[in-house]
């Protein structure tokens, strides 16, 4: 996108700057407030009124004294006085109260080094001069050995514990207005960014994460001089993560009022060039693109982790990286071609309720927050647990997909079957609501309701239950030690966000819902009201973000940062 060029100068400043002498001769019109403000000096009892309207000064209007003929006016009047007057040089004014420059004729300020350098020596000379110690200085004494001290873990007691419950930002605010929750201002169709801006703000990992000032957006080495002085950095974006430290720290600060996040917009559109616009843009794919680019900022960091591909590099592939697991099996000789990918989030189909006995490893009744549904069950409304038995079920590639077998040498029919052999910490469901067809020529939006606990059991959709239900309960050596194998003690998920998409395809809305403290609330943008559970339910849920009950920690031998 270009950058703004700067406003052409005042013409009016420029031929009162050759009509007259150097603006520094206003210093000694100056006086400067305690705490450094600058103004026009005046007396104590002087109260300055417009001349035109005779009102005196206000907090919500400003005055402007002429510097020609010292006439006292205000905004409105401004351009009259610039323009009554027969000879010329009225048209630049000086603010009474904050010394700025102002053009009558332009109704605009304007900028003169001679004035700004005025102001500054006004300023310097108000300071006051460094105190003078009387006493002479004592001698230099040599600097005392500190001594070691045996480390000793610290426990906090009831009375501290108590302050500490207090003071936490996540839990200390009231069941009426939770911390963080604060609406964020649509800036032109970006109902989509605050949607999911919404759910990052209050997903756990990630929440703890910034709040714990583990990402300083002051002294993060993308935003040091140093790298602002390299040509390399200037060429490069800025850091989402340091954009998205402010967030949290605007919507955790214990303000109500809105929030405007117009500096990360800009940031994400130098990264995302192609969709810097004010027209609406998808959810998912805003979602997808700032976890990348958050990933992208610490490539050239130091402290950059080596592993890379197990999901531990950043703060955005730690919480929400998942790995998959595809089978492709032979149907003529039964080999089976294992593969792994990462995933950021799991993409289903709406079913509408057409199952069948090829489902997920243990098609059992699954019972959640009062929702009943079985894997064989044929009813006409979508399940979140139908969606991910029909992503995990075996389905036979068509003649065109034949897979090239290793052990047939040649390409035979097949069938895949796709599992989850890593859960991420916040897990994302993204529900295909839109659907292209480049045969027809047309896209439409999918309006089917979705129902979806609020508690989720991970377990049938691993990798470890669809081999189970396939080779029985045979530990091959592989598996066994295998470091990414996921406990199913780990697989319980509760549901703290969801994104939901009203009206069509071209013309839509994005809210977020949160669950906080057990209570629901609706975030529409810059407005937040607390809703029912049944609101939440009958919603159309685009985007669902749950996070794992039970967080289990593992050592680490060198720390990752950002």
């Amino acid at each position: 996108m270009t950058t703004p060029s700067a406003p052409p100068p005042c013409p009016h400043l420029a031929a009162y700057r050759h009509t007259t002498r150097s603006l520094r001769f206003l210093r000694r019109c100056l006086r400067v407030r305690p705490l450094g403000r600058p103004e026009i000096r005046r007396e104590p009892r002087e109260l300055p009124r417009c001349s035109p309207c005779s009102s005196p000064t206000s907090s919500s209007s400003r005055l402007y004294a002429c510097l020609s003929c010292a006439a006292v006016f205000c905004p409105t009047h401004a351009a009259s006085h610039a323009s009554a007057s027969t000879s010329g040089g009225h048209q630049i004014a000086v603010d009474v109260d904050r010394a700025e420059l102002f053009c009558g004729a332009c109704g605009d300020q304007v900028y003169d080094p001679d004035f700004d350098h005025a102001v500054v020596l006004a300023q310097s000379s108000s300071l006051p001069p460094p105190s003078a110690s009387a006493s002479p200085s004592p001698s230099p004494v040599a600097p005392r050995k500190r001594r070691r001290v045996e480390y000793r873990a610290w426990a906090p007691d009831p009375a501290e514990f108590a302050l500490i419950s207090s003071a936490d930002p996540t839990t200390s605010a009231s069941a009426a207005a939770p911390a963080g929750l604060r609406g964020l201002n649509n800036l032109g169709n970006t109902c989509f960014m605050n949607s999911v801006l919404q759910a990052l703000l209050h997903a756990p990992p990630l929440r703890n994460y910034f709040l714990g000032d583990r990402h300083n957006r002051y002294l993060c080495p993308r935003q040091t001089p140093m790298r602002r002085r390299s040509a390399e950095a200037n060429n490069k974006a800025a850091c989402l993560a340091c954009d998205l430290d402010e967030i949290y720290s605007a919507a955790f600060s214990g303000e109500r009022t809105p929030y405007s996040p117009a500096k990360f917009l800009y940031s994400w559109w130098q990264h995302a060039s192609n969709l810097a616009s004010y027209e609406q843009q998808d959810a998912h794919e805003f979602f997808i693109s700032i976890l990348d680019h958050i990933h992208e900022n610490i490539k050239d960091d130091q402290h950059k982790s080596h592993a890379q591909g197990h999901g531990d590099c950043c703060i955005a592939h730690r919480v929400f990286s998942g790995i998959l697991r595809s089978d492709v099996t032979c149907t003529h000789c039964g080999f089976t071609s294992t593969t792994f990918e990462p995933c950021m989030d799991i993409s289903l189909d709406l079913d509408a309720g057409y199952n069948n006995s090829l489902g997920v490893a243990n098609p059992k009744v699954h019972v959640r927050n009062g929702e009943r549904s079985s894997g064989g069950t044929n009813t006409k409304v979508s399940t979140l647990m139908r969606c991910l038995e029909r992503f995990t079920r075996a389905e036979r590639l068509d003649a065109e997909q034949k897979f090239f077998c290793e052990r047939c040498k040649e390409r035979q029919e097949s069938l895949k079957q796709m599992s989850i052999r890593r859960l991420p910490l916040v897990s994302c469901f993204h529900i295909k609501r839109f659907e292209h067809s480049s045969v027809k020529k047309m896209s439409r939006k999918v309006d089917h309701c979705l129902q979806f606990p609020f508690s989720l059991d991970m377990a049938p959709y691993l990798s470890s239950s669809i081999l189970r239900s396939r080779f029985g309960n045979r530990i091959f050596p592989s598996e066994a030690s295998d470091a990414d194998s996921v406990s199913e003690f780990s697989s319980e998920f509760e549901i703290f966000a969801v994104i939901t998409h009203s009206g069509k395809l071209e013309a839509g809305h994005y809210v977020t819902y949160l669950r906080l403290n057990n209570h629901w609330y609706k975030c529409d943008d810059a407005w937040v009201t607390r809703v029912e559970e049944h609101t939440v339910r009958t919603s159309q849920a685009y985007m669902l973000f749950y996070v794992q009950k039970t967080l289990y920690y593992k050592a680490c031998e060198r720390a990752t940062a950002v």
